[in-house]
């Protein structure tokens, strides 16, 4: 891929997300990535461009980077045409009530950037960065009429866009109309996870009836970034079957494109979930299977029917009762309704989160992370857990005398 993207002349975008700035990361420069978008710290911003990529420091709802890399321009002097902001994964909640790259201009601001610096990485650096300077990123003759309006370079509130030479939003409300795309039918009803979900399916055994405990791998759960941990817990066996407590849940990934019927079992903490409560989304970044999390079998067996009937999106369940449904019916991860309805749908789906016990920013950014076996520290696939940092396979149980990393 990244030779055929070398060969068209296009510029090569680059995910490193392990905290090893050694020879690993030089190697890895070295391919040919241009910019990077996964730095968490001062050092990841640094080391970026001091191999001569840009780095690209991101605000999506829940990743949180850019406050924690910005000091290597306004404290280290770095060259800041180096430098791209950015924001991944945004929340719909997020681009109607706090914005988009404007939010993420405002936030550098106030991080202690200089207003024009950031605008600069939020426009021509981007531009020329893609080999687009000829086009955007600038407010000149030959560019495209791309053109925003404020009273106020700190702030930053939008009064008057214009796009390709016409105004297509004055005072936060849309003048020009948009156009509704007729999706084809294949692109709908994309929930195939053959029969009928049981609680069975949702059930983790011990390996023989007679311990009161066993020692498993857990996914960690860190708010606003995108890695996680790989952890270790005890967990109790009660009835032949091992169950999550604290803070330990159940996370489960259910095949949903070939209907196979699969479901891969696991356990994940951080989320803070408590009593019976189960939650269910077909956004699992980049399979995009089914992700199960819950505390009780029987509610995650309820949340991932449910949307095997609606044809995708997000279902929070508790006490046997759905509190939030998002639908997503175009290929289980897009919504063609209009965005405000979307944007209320998932606020009330975090609402319901927080009613279940969890209280992290934005934490269905986190979930539909945890199949995504190119960031460390542990993943779930359909084939199992998954040890980013060795791309090895793991069982869910750690035998004893195993060593901790095996």
């Amino acid at each position: 891929e990244m030779a055929a993207t070398a060969r068209a002349g296009k510029t090569i975008g680059g995910h490193y997300a392990s905290s090893d700035l050694g020879p690993a990361f030089h190697a890895y420069a070295a391919g040919g990535p241009a910019d990077d978008h996964e730095g968490t710290c001062e050092a990841d911003a640094v080391m970026r461009v001091r191999q001569g990529m840009r780095s690209m420091m991101r605000l999506g709802s829940a990743w949180h980077d850019v406050e924690t890399q910005i000091t290597a321009i306004t404290e280290k002097g770095l060259d800041p045409r180096n430098f791209i902001l950015c924001t991944d994964d945004c929340h719909s909640g997020t681009l109607v009530q706090d914005g988009h790259m404007n939010r993420v201009v405002r936030h550098a601001i106030a991080c202690g950037c200089e207003p024009l610096v950031a605008l600069q990485m939020a426009t021509i650096n981007t531009a020329t960065h893609f080999g687009l300077e000829r086009e955007l990123g600038s407010i000149a003759p030959g560019r495209r009429a791309d053109v925003i309006f404020t009273s106020n370079l700190r702030e930053l509130p939008i009064e008057r866009v214009i796009a390709r030479g016409k105004t297509v939003a004055l005072a936060g409300q849309i003048t020009a109309e948009c156009p509704h795309i007729n999706w084809p039918a294949e692109a709908r009803n994309t929930v195939h996870m053959g029969a009928k979900k049981s609680a069975a399916e949702f059930v983790i055994s011990a390996p023989n009836d007679d311990v009161e405990a066993v020692t498993v791998r857990v996914i960690g759960v860190v708010e606003n970034q995108a890695p996680t941990q790989a952890l270790e817990a005890e967990l109790p066996v009660r009835g032949g079957r091992i169950c999550g407590q604290g803070d330990i849940c159940q996370i489960a990934l259910v095949e949903r494109h070939r209907a196979r019927g699969s479901v891969t079992n696991g356990f994940v903490s951080g989320f803070g979930y408590q009593g019976e409560m189960a939650i269910a989304s077909t956004v699992a970044h980049d399979s995009h299977h089914m992700i199960v999390v819950g505390t009780c079998a029987e509610h995650m067996a309820l949340a991932a029917n449910r949307l095997a009937e609606v044809g995708g999106g997000v279902s929070v369940w508790k006490d046997r009762r759905e509190l939030a449904l998002v639908e997503l019916p175009i290929a289980g991860l897009m919504s063609d309704a209009p965005a405000e309805e979307v944007a209320a749908k998932a606020a009330a789906m975090v609402h319901a989160m927080t009613d279940c016990g969890c209280h992290l920013n934005n934490a269905y950014m986190q979930h539909s992370l945890l199949a995504l076996v190119v960031i460390p520290e542990l993943r779930i696939s359909d084939l199992g857990l998954v040890d980013v940092r060795k791309f090895e396979l793991l069982p869910v149980l750690r035998k004893e005398g195993q060593d901790a990393d095996a």
